[in-house]
């Protein structure tokens, strides 16, 4: 199996060169590891102490940042190197404050997993959630490196936990710990015979709960907001747009609207653009927009298509609708319009996630299906002050009881390397 494994790498090697041609994600994917081993060889050096961190996409990186902090103080002297695998992940965060190298993975062969350690040389290895990669692995494992997987979450369905699973299954005899969400990953973990596994929880909470301590004002957005009722949509895709214009476009009420989406190709924000009926200002075109008049406080519509504010624009919601539920795997991150105490609303594909799953069961969080319930769900939310507020708390306090994570990883980490 092995063997079968490492030659379907190779193919899968060659065939992604040629999708490439065609595609662009993964001419980034492709073209973004040719010269990974030059870079690794000009930042870090064979005298230099290493820490690894591997990030599946860009989810999976924020969830480890607040590991990443802690890790940095405690151990100053080492160089943070973070790995990505999705380009979705590693273009929005190639340049980010908190590696001192940032890099994609090579493709899991033999080769590149020796050639990778042998020039990273890391003294700890964090993966983060899931992906776990046997020749990486199998390698750490030889040299004896420590390896943890941190937030992990495992299921059922899991090809581990197959009767034809028993390959994979030995990738998880290379972690040194585990650390995972919730109790179902500890006891799929126990039934393999694992007991060096602890329940730490999300680190995500931890992550959204700094963004409280940070400054968040962007004036832009306080001018247009203009003490307005505001309804804030973020990460949306195609299906949630088609039922959120409508609604807008059918507002007669005073309300603010701001648009995240998901994707922010120019083709696609002229597409939801040009659907709006009320007035709009897009965030491409504020500086020349602002120089006219009207003010940007007279528009109801802000069509946001950059990426890196989503988080801070959160904190002028007075309801959130977090896109993604009406397809697969589902609805995007909850947990930051939550942290800011607002009520959220979202699709009905949400199984896949513990806190969507949790915060709907609290009634913090609505999922809806359709348009008559949206209209119904947003109508009640912007009409009921005192049903807002309880579910904005309700959404607060599940964030704030859920912290804690990366205290419970870091002081393991401290007591394992004593």
């Amino acid at each position: 199996m092995y063997f079968l494994y490492n030659v379907l790498v190779h193919l899968v090697g060659f065939l992604l060169k040629i999708i490439a041609s065609f595609n662009p994600k993964m001419e980034l994917f492709v073209e973004g590891r040719k010269n990974v081993f030059e870079q690794i060889k000009q930042n870090i050096a064979s005298s230099d102490k290493t820490i690894w961190f591997h990030a599946a996409s860009l989810g999976e990186f924020e969830q480890g940042i607040p590991v990443m902090e802690k890790i940095k103080i405690k151990f100053p002297n080492h160089k943070i190197i973070v790995t990505f695998f999705s380009p979705s992940g590693f273009e929005v965060r190639k340049n980010n404050s908190i590696a001192d190298l940032t890099i994609y993975l090579p493709l899991d062969t033999k080769h590149n997993a020796k050639h990778f350690l042998d020039l990273i040389h890391p003294q700890m290895v964090f993966f983060i959630k899931y992906e776990y990669w046997p020749n990486y692995l199998n390698e750490l494992k030889k040299r004896q490196i420590k390896t943890y997987l941190i937030s992990g979450i495992l299921r059922e369905n899991q090809v581990f936990f197959k009767w034809y699973g028993s390959f994979y299954r030995k990738c998880l005899t290379t972690f040194d710990f585990f650390f995972v969400q919730n109790e179902t990953s500890k006891k799929l973990l126990q039934s393999l015979g694992y007991q060096n596994v602890k329940i730490s929880g999300d680190t995500r909470f931890d992550r959204v709960v700094s963004i409280l301590e940070r400054d968040n004002s962007l004036d832009f957005i306080e001018e247009f907001k203009n003490n307005t009722t505001t309804i804030v949509i973020g990460s949306s895709w195609p299906k949630d747009e088609e039922l959120l214009v409508n609604f807008i476009n059918n507002s007669t009420e005073n309300l603010k609207f701001i648009i995240a989406p998901h994707n922010i190709k120019e083709e696609q924000i002229n597409s939801l653009y040009e659907k709006i009926h009320k007035t709009k200002l897009k965030y491409s075109n504020y500086s020349i927009e602002t120089l006219r008049k009207p003010s940007p406080k007279e528009y109801q519509v802000f069509v946001i298509n950059t990426v890196g504010i989503l988080t801070k624009i959160y904190s002028y919601a007075d309801i959130a609708y977090v896109g993604g539920g009406f397809g697969n795997p589902g609805v995007h991150n909850i947990l930051e319009p939550a942290t800011f105490g607002i009520p959220i609303v979202i699709g009905p594909n949400y199984s896949h996630f513990a806190e969507a799953i949790a915060l709907v069961n609290m009634e913090g969080c609505v999922s809806i299906s359709n348009q008559n319930e949206l209209n119904e769900t947003l109508s009640t939310l912007i009409s009921n002050e005192d049903i807002r507020h309880e579910k904005g708390h309700i959404c607060s306090t599940f964030v704030q009881m859920n912290k804690g994570a990366t205290n419970v990883i870091l002081n393991h980490i401290e007591n394992d390397n004593l």
